[in-house]
């Protein structure tokens, strides 16, 4: 399972104009889920997402987590994050999770991430989405499990 994870002011999802989701501060989490994941790496992370200390602190240090400034989330899920450009000219998507059981992993990290009592929002699963940020720092992470 691989985050890229996006300290945010700021943002939102739209489906064929239509807004879907929208969070102020916190975080904006795309999600890519691996044909070998199993529920313990979601909640690995879930774990980790939810305490890493990547807001900042009276003296400016990133020094708290989100749990600790109640920030929001919004998770999107992307397949392309497994995409593999070695070789040729066309991404190879081999690693990614097939639809089915990547529905259900995205579906049980959102639900463990609620289970912390942060405002989590979600994208929708393999649709096309237009997702808009205004990226805070800018921080953006690479997380993996």
């Amino acid at each position: 399972m691989r985050f890229v994870i996006q300290r945010v002011t700021r943002a939102s999802v739209r489906i064929d104009g239509k807004l879907v989701a929208e969070i102020g501060t916190g975080l904006l989490v795309l999600v890519g889920i691996a044909a070998t994941d199993l529920p313990a790496q979601a909640d690995y992370l879930a774990g980790k997402l939810v305490n890493l200390r990547i807001f900042s602190d009276s003296e400016g240090k990133m020094n708290r987590s989100a749990l600790d400034v109640n920030a929001s989330l919004l998770l999107v899920s992307q397949f392309t994050l497994y995409g593999d450009c070695r070789k040729g000219r066309r991404p190879s998507f081999d690693a990614a999770a097939p639809p089915q059981l990547a529905r259900e992993l995205y579906e049980y990290l959102v639900t463990k991430i609620r289970e912390q009592g942060l405002v989590t929002e979600s994208g929708v699963f393999q649709a096309d989405m237009a997702v808009e940020l205004v990226n805070d720092g800018p921080v953006t992470l690479l997380m993996e499990s």
